[in-house]
């Protein structure tokens, strides 16, 4: 997942570029351009990448992004295809020089400078502007300008909101250094239903165990073995949401060698237990 600088394709007189992307997967790679960027899933699973964060993402999932944070979807649950969702991409400059200073659009100002952390909206919310989302993509030019920015007015209102990104982390646009991420991150995914040594991966970016941390640590704010967990907690839900296997084969499955350990490391990030978060994934689906 090598962050790749990407030249958003803006048509030629548009403000904006939206579009309905729908293909087998999301082939996106980890990439990165000075568009933000606002995407709604509309078929697939998987894990979503922003910056330092990683979560799963399903149906529903909106998220507004930042200039320049490196991001990317990969679904991973073959049997959802083709993956669908609505891309809006645009700049600062939408509405031409110095429009964001005005009075008029201060809250929009308020969310631009908030999705430099990446922002997901809350179910509720992304199910009340679905219908708006594909107006968007529908309407004529200029009535398709008045739909978005209505649609950046609303949701800069809402405060059902979570920031993706810890506070304080910048990403670096560093082309080795997002090759040697892009190296961890394909090694974790093909690895983390076994046992990770330390000096296996840092062999891979050919880099001493101790080099490897300290560079893991300054590249995303946190420890090489806190994303292996983070990793694997998130591919354990999957399995608990569409599966009916016991927890304890599942954490094996996925790497987890001790079960105390297991459990402690689910209840950090989920802030549950494991048949909480299935009991709670059930009820949601069922209202």
């Amino acid at each position: 997942m090598k962050a790749k600088f990407e030249k958003i394709p803006i048509p030629n007189n548009n403000s904006f570029h939206a579009f309905m992307f729908e293909n087998e997967d999301f082939d996106a790679p980890w990439h990165f351009h000075p568009e933000y960027e606002l995407t709604y899933i509309i078929k697939g699973k998987g894990i979503r990448y922003v910056g330092n964060s990683i979560e799963n993402f399903e149906e529903g999932d909106l998220v507004l992004l930042g200039t320049n944070l490196p991001h990317c979807w990969k679904n991973t649950n073959p049997d959802i295809k083709p993956v669908k969702s609505i891309v809006m991409q645009f700049n600062e400059n939408i509405l031409g020089d110095g429009w964001l200073e005005k009075n008029e659009f201060r809250s929009i100002k308020d969310l631009l400078e908030k999705s430099s952390r990446g922002i997901k909206f809350h179910a509720e919310i992304s199910k009340e502007i679905s219908k708006e989302l594909i107006g968007v993509l529908n309407d004529s030019p200029l009535k398709k300008l008045f739909r978005f920015l209505n649609l950046l007015e609303l949701l800069s209102n809402t405060k059902t909101q979570d920031y993706l990104i810890s506070e304080g982390f910048a990403p670096n646009l560093n082309n080795k250094i997002n090759h040697r991420i892009n190296t961890i991150y394909s090694y974790v995914h093909q690895n983390y239903d076994q046992k990770i040594a330390l000096n296996n991966v840092a062999s891979e970016v050919a880099m001493s165990q101790e080099a490897f941390c300290r560079f893991f640590k300054k590249s995303l704010n946190k420890s090489f073995f806190t994303f292996v967990n983070e990793y694997r907690i998130h591919m354990v839900c999957e399995q608990l949401i569409k599966t009916n296997k016991a927890v304890n084969q599942i954490a094996f499955e996925c790497g987890y060698e001790s079960l105390p350990f297991f459990y402690r490391q689910f209840k950090k990030f989920k802030n549950s237990t494991p048949l909480d978060f299935k009991k709670k994934y059930i009820k949601i689906e069922e209202t």
